[in-house]
């Protein structure tokens, strides 16, 4: 049974950093693309990173490029977001999501698999 399990959310003051935790279960992460993705209330969910299985190729949102790092170790079956200099903006709940195959790294249709999310809040 595929399961996904994010944790490391929190409050956070602008300008911050957080680091968020995907644990996988049921299945070995390093052969399964990672996505990070995240929904504000009101607003459709949007990609923000993904880690390729691979070749361990990264992608990231325009809006979180510089800011944002993901990183797997296989060997915690686990894949990370860290998050730094963070805005107001980037508030909001954050998952995790894989799939078998994955054309559009930051398209959350393209994903089946899903946490069940985790808050970030970004506020002073």
């Amino acid at each position: 049974q595929v399961q996904l399990v994010e944790s490391g959310g929190g409050l956070v003051q602008p300008g911050g950093s957080l680091r968020l935790s995907c644990t996988a279960s049921g299945f070995t992460l390093d052969y399964y693309a990672i996505g990070w993705f995240r929904q504000a209330p009101g607003k459709e969910r949007e990609g923000v990173s993904c880690i390729s299985s691979s070749d361990g190729s990264t992608y990231y949102a325009d809006s979180v490029q510089g800011r944002f790092t993901i990183s797997r170790d296989n060997a915690k079956n686990t894949v990370y977001l860290q998050m730094n200099s963070l805005k107001p903006e980037d508030t909001a709940v954050y998952y995790c999501a894989t799939d078998g195959v994955v054309v559009t790294p930051l398209d959350p249709y393209d994903y089946a698999y899903w946490g069940q999310g985790t808050q970030v809040t970004v506020s002073s």
